[in-house]
């Protein structure tokens, strides 16, 4: 009969809509990044894979790329580099200071700045970031083709302290 198909097909629609949900809460998805704060290394509209596992088992890292929530908008995500986990000092003042300024980052917190430091709203401005705010840990580049693969190397390695 007409209503036990309903029901049926409303029953298929909820498990797949929560296994789907799991899929893309836990494991990761697909995500295009917008805007030049991490440029050169995603430029606007590149298209990445971001892996949620590493979030849920601590395995973010000094030098990984992260999709995080908005500490200024908790709508709109964010994504940058990681620069220091909790307890690391890291340097707070923009590359054009003439005094540097450091400080440690606090527990349950990572410190995040966008490659492009010239023009990136980033740690340096909003602070430290809640480790509860990351959403995932990029993997690798889809699109563009000719960019495909493992995402490169900070070109601001000498931002990370290891004093």
């Amino acid at each position: 009969n007409a209503l036990g198909k309903t029901f049926r097909f409303l029953g298929y629609t909820v498990q797949y809509g929560c296994i789907a949900h799991c899929a893309f809460e836990y494991l990761g998805g697909v995500v295009v990044c917008s805007g030049p704060s991490m440029e050169p290394t995603i430029q606007n509209s590149d298209i990445v894979f971001s892996e949620n596992l590493s979030r849920h088992f601590y395995c973010i890292r000094k030098g990984d790329i992260v999709i995080a929530k908005s500490p200024n908008d908790p709508k709109s995500n964010i994504c940058k580099r990681v620069i220091g986990l909790e307890g690391d000092k890291v340097c707070t003042s923009n590359p054009s200071d003439f005094l540097k300024s450091h400080s440690y980052v606090p527990k349950g917190h990572v410190w995040l700045e966008g490659d492009n430091l010239r023009n990136s709203t980033d740690s340096r401005c909003y602070g430290p970031v809640p480790y509860g705010l990351i959403r995932g840990r990029i993997c690798f580049k889809i699109w563009p083709l000719n960019d495909f693969g493992f995402l490169r190397a900070s070109p601001n390695g000498h931002r990370f302290l290891d004093d």
